[in-house]
């Protein structure tokens, strides 16, 4: 069982680290923040649910802390922002043993303090059935800077970070395992268990003015190309062979064009870049690869050999018939 609310409070309040954003913490009834000069707020909010995002007897409890806060810090790249705080609502069941609140904000806490973040407040409740982790991240942009999704332009060359598909392929392998999961060892698979939020890389693009139009790939890359071709009013064109397949495991083998197509939880960024911008091969250590071009034409085509098909987002979205 979970210690009482107060408890909790109080131990999350003493290993949380004090930032330079929060003037004023875990305490008072709200948060009170430092916004850099010139900068306007950047706010994004995930849940985490359990039996949707994660599994108990899949997941150990760090790993579950450290996916959590990913997706807020994520967005927050995708913008070309830079984290400041982070606020956690858990929602807990009664018969969940306190080690593993313990462990989860650990997971936590180790990825905040590795961008110098806060944990600024929150709240805890009992929860009638599962467990429920509701994050959200506060970051700073230079007013008026901020990469959106509706920027990209035809002839945009369109790029992506890293690799894709792992974290879907990995999950496949849970499932192949039914109800108790397949034994994997965490560190073989750190697509799924630890994916790395690309903030330094987003930074780098907006600074230097590289990327026209931007989001990260938390439902597959095909969904979030298309909330891109949304919003900028375009299509785009794909080619599958200059795709960047994941390796998973060990020894390790290649995802299939399915998981790195469609497949979510990559974080990795997809963004567009004006025609005749010098786009570096890697950016803080990261891999950048050229995979398409945006088009003039509202429709998605992936080219595969000569082969010219419609891409349809196949991702992940809720409360969509499966």
């Amino acid at each position: 069982m979970p210690l009482r609310e107060k408890s909790i409070i109080e131990r999350v309040r003493s290993q949380a680290k004090r930032g330079a954003a929060v003037r004023v913490g875990i305490g008072d009834d709200c948060a009170a923040l430092r916004i850099p000069t010139g900068h306007e707020a950047l706010v994004t909010t995930d849940f985490s649910l359990e039996n949707v995002h994660f599994r108990r007897q899949w997941h150990p409890p760090e790993t579950v802390g450290h996916r959590c806060l990913t997706r807020g810090l994520s967005d927050i790249a995708a913008m070309g922002g830079r984290p400041l705080a982070t606020f956690l609502s858990l929602a807990l069941p009664q018969n969940l043993p306190q080690s593993w609140v313990d462990r989860f904000l650990a997971g936590l806490l180790r990825l905040a303090d590795r961008f110098q973040m806060t944990l600024g407040g929150g709240d805890v409740a009992q929860s009638p059935a599962g467990i429920l982790a509701d994050i959200v991240v506060v970051g700073s942009v230079p007013k008026g800077k901020a990469i959106l999704r509706s920027g990209a332009r035809p002839g945009d060359p369109i790029y992506v970070t890293g690799e894709l598909g792992g974290a879907a392929a990995t999950l496949r392998l849970l499932f192949a395992g039914h109800k108790s999961g397949p034994k994997l060892r965490v560190a073989d698979f750190p697509q799924h268990f630890h994916p790395e939020p690309r903030v330094a890389v987003g930074e780098f693009l907006r600074q230097k003015r590289l990327a026209s139009a931007m989001i990260d790939i938390s439902d597959g890359l095909s969904t979030d190309l298309a909330h891109i071709c949304a919003e900028s009013g375009v299509g785009a064109e794909i080619h599958a062979e200059s795709i960047p397949f994941a390796r998973i495991g060990k020894p390790s083998h290649e995802v299939d064009l399915q998981s790195a197509l469609h497949g979510g939880d990559d974080y990795e960024l997809l963004f567009t870049a004006p025609p005749g911008k010098s786009v570096p091969a890697q950016i803080a250590g990261v891999s950048i690869t050229e995979i398409g071009r945006i088009c003039r034409e509202k429709q998605m085509l992936l080219i595969h050999g000569a082969a010219r098909n419609k891409l349809l987002p196949q991702g992940w979205e809720h409360f969509k018939p499966r």
